[in-house]
C-alpha cells in the first residue's frame, strides 16, 4: 500500500516567500495527502493569504511565536501522532523543492531499506541558489565532522545530523523517540533530534541528487584565510540561541572533552566571523556570551524572540534566569 505523505512547514511572517514553496509542494510528482503550515503568530497576513489562495492547506495557528523548534514539534505532533501520516516532509518557510523531490526521496527509501537498520530520516542537499553552495550534513564524532570528499560524492550516504528543512521523517521515529525539543526555540533543535534518532538505531540517509533551494538569512560570499565561504548575518537574538544551544548540546546532552573542545572552537570561529563580517558586531557578541553562559548553566526555554535585540530587552527575566513562558499549540 502506498504510504501516506504529508508536509509540515513552520512559517513566521512569510507572506512573500511562502507561496513559492506551496506551489512547489502542489506540483510534486508524488502527491502529498496533506500540506500543513504551522503559523508562528505571524503579523504580516500569512494566515489570511493561505486562507484565500490555498484553502486546501491545513493551517495550525500558534497563539505566540514558538520558534522553529516549537513549530516543528507542533507540526510533527499533528501530522505524525494525530493524523498518522507515514512520512512527514518538514520545511522552513523559504525552502523550495523540485517537482520530483518527494518521489526521488521515497524511491531511495525503498531501495536502501532493510530489516537490520531502518531508515528513520531522509534528507536532500540544501544549497544556496545564487552561489550554488551546498549546506552539507555533518557526522558526529564527539564533535562536528564534515563528510569526506568520497562520502559526499556518493549517490546516497549516511549522516548523523541534517537540517530539518527538506527532511523526511518517518512516523515510527516520532512515536518512538518523541518530538523535537521546543525549549531550543531555534538553531540546533534539528541536530539534537537527529542525534536522538541515531541513538535509537535509525539511519539518516542523504540523497545527493535531490537539491533543495534553501536560504539561511541574507547570505553572501566572503573570504576567510583566503578561502571563499558563505556568510549569513544573523540578528543578535539568533546568535544567542546558536551559542546557548550548541553549548548545551556539548556540555549536557553529549558531554565529552572532545565535544566541548569542538563546540568551543566552533563558537570562537563564529565570533571571529561576526567581528569580520557581521552587521551588529557588539550586540551579536554580547548575545553570544550570554548564550554561552546560559548553555553552561543549562538555562533553556524561550528567552528571546525576534525584535528582542536590545541588550536590556528582557533584562528582568534574563537576570533572574527565568525563561519567557511559551504558549501551547
Amino acid at each position: 500500500m502506498s504510504p501516506s505523505l504529508a508536509s509540515v512547514t513552520v512559517a513566521y511572517n512569510a507572506v512573500t516567500v511562502l507561496p513559492r514553496q506551496i506551489d512547489a509542494l502542489l506540483r510534486q510528482t508524488r502527491p502529498l495527502r496533506e500540506i500543513v503550515v504551522v503559523d508562528n503568530a505571524s503579523t504580516d497576513g500569512t494566515a489570511a493569504m493561505l486562507a484565500e489562495r490555498y484553502p486546501q492547506v491545513t493551517l495550525l495557528r500558534m497563539s505566540e511565536n514558538l520558534g522553529q523548534a516549537g513549530g516543528w514539534s507542533a507540526g510533527l505532533s499533528y501530522a505524525a501522532l494525530d493524523k498518522r501520516h507515514d512520512w512527514i516532509w518538514t520545511f522552513d518557510n523559504d525552502s523550495v523543492p523540485a517537482p520530483e523531490a518527494m518521489e526521488t526521496l521515497l524511491n531511495v527509501v525503498e531501495t536502501i531499506e532493510d530489516t537490520d537498520s531502518a531508515t528513520g530520516m531522509v534528507a536532500p542537499i540544501p544549497f544556496h541558489k545564487e552561489t550554488e553552495t551546498p549546506y552539507l550534513p555533518f557526522l558526529w564524532r564527539d564533535g562536528f565532522v564534515q563528510p569526506s570528499a568520497e562520502e559526499a560524492r556518493q549517490t546516497v550516504w549516511f549522516a548523523d545530523m541534517v537540517i530539518a528543512s527538506g527532511c523526511l521523517v518517518r512516523r515510527e521515529v516520532v512515536e518512538k523517540i518523541g518530538l523535537p525539543r521546543a525549549d531550543f526555540f531555534i538553531d540546533f533543535c534539528d541536530f539534537e533530534y537527529c542525534l536522538r534518532v541515531r541513538s535509537h538505531g535509525y539511519r539518516i540517509a542523504v540523497v545527493n541528487r535531490v537539491k533543495l533551494d534553501h536560504e539561511i538569512g541574507n547570505a553572501r560570499t566572503v573570504r576567510l584565510l583566503g578561502s571563499p565561504r558563505l556568510w549569513a548575518s544573523q540578528p543578535p537574538f539568533r546568535e544567542y540561541y546558536f551559542s546557548r544551544n550548541l553549548v548545551y548540546l556539548a556540555w549536557w546532552l553529549r558531554p565529552s572533552r572532545a565535544a566541548k573542545r569542538s563546540a568551543a572552537r566552533f563558537l570562537a570561529s563564529r565570533g571571529v566571523q561576526v567581528l569580520l563580517f557581521g552587521d551588529r558586531k557588539l550586540a551579536c557578541l554580547m548575545r553570544m556570551i550570554q548564550g554561552f553562559r546560559d548553555g553552561l548553566q543549562g538555562r533553556m526555554g524561550i528567552r528571546l524572540r525576534p525584535g528582542d535585540d536590545r541588550l536590556q530587552g528582557q533584562g528582568d527575566a534574563l537576570r533572574a534566569g527565568e525563561p519567557i513562558k511559551a504558549g501551547r499549540a
